[in-house]
């Protein structure tokens, strides 16, 4: 196993902090970072499991879009994800898209078995999350495990061009052009679930934010909304900066 020593580390800080943040607790959930047009860095599962919260840099392999090996070394102890083909059917559908995350937050699932779906109930509260989900957050509608092409198509199909699908009884799906804004959309939805949650259950309803308002919203600038987000989750989750 060689090569990607920085790519190999971010994945794996990624996956520490969907842990810190409640949104992939025990061994489920990964994320995969592309590497070229038929390659990605994801995290699999080796002799020593330990769940996402303890991660490290071996833990993330290099395999091609069927799952094989992509270096010699690469699945000697390690095998690839169930769901591999969750990540390798965005990336195959979405250019656009370098890095994928699939997580399990709790209240992400409630929420939207309770009916209650993803919407911009906030505004400067969490901007970019506001942001998102005024564009809309679809729903896959199946309960299972995405462990093939034809059910990772059909999951590809519900996302169409949006960056997170929720999956139904299961968890959700982060797509973006980088780990870090991946990671960063799945706790925006997962805190605008909970929100709903505790909004509804404290016996409120749930009101959009008024389009007038949307608009005043700025743009910060990925040098806030995600590089200095960023280095706020790595510390929230003590996994350092590299």
């Amino acid at each position: 196993m060689t090569g990607f020593a920085q790519e190999r580390a971010l994945v794996a800080a990624a996956c520490r902090v969907l842990a810190a943040r409640g949104l992939a607790d025990g061994v489920l959930g990964h994320v995969s970072l592309r590497t070229g047009p038929n390659t990605l860095l994801v995290r699999c599962r080796g002799p020593h499991e330990r769940g996402l919260a303890f991660t490290e840099p071996a833990d993330i392999r290099h395999v091609d879009l069927d799952g094989a090996p992509a270096g010699e070394g690469e699945l000697a102890e390690h095998a690839v994800p169930n769901e591999l083909p969750l990540h390798t059917e965005v990336l195959r559908a979405r250019p656009d898209v370098q890095a994928v995350v699939h997580a399990h937050p709790p209240d992400v699932v409630a929420a939207d078995l309770a009916g209650l779906s993803i919407r911009p109930i906030v505004g400067a509260f969490d901007i970019p999350g506001a942001q998102l989900a005024a564009g809309g957050v679809p729903v896959y509608p199946r309960g299972v495990l995405v462990r093939n092409r034809r059910l990772a198509r059909e999951m590809v199909d519900a996302l169409g061009d949006r960056p997170v699908v929720l999956l139904r009884g299961h968890g959700l799906t982060s797509a973006a052009g980088g780990v870090e804004q991946a990671v960063l959309q799945a706790i925006s939805v997962d805190r605008l679930a909970g929100l709903a949650l505790r909004i509804t259950a404290s016996g409120g309803r749930l009101v959009d934010l008024p389009d007038a308002d949307l608009a005043e919203l700025p743009d910060l600038g990925s040098g806030f909304t995600v590089a200095t987000a960023w280095r706020h989750e790595l510390a929230r989750a003590d996994v350092g900066a590299d």
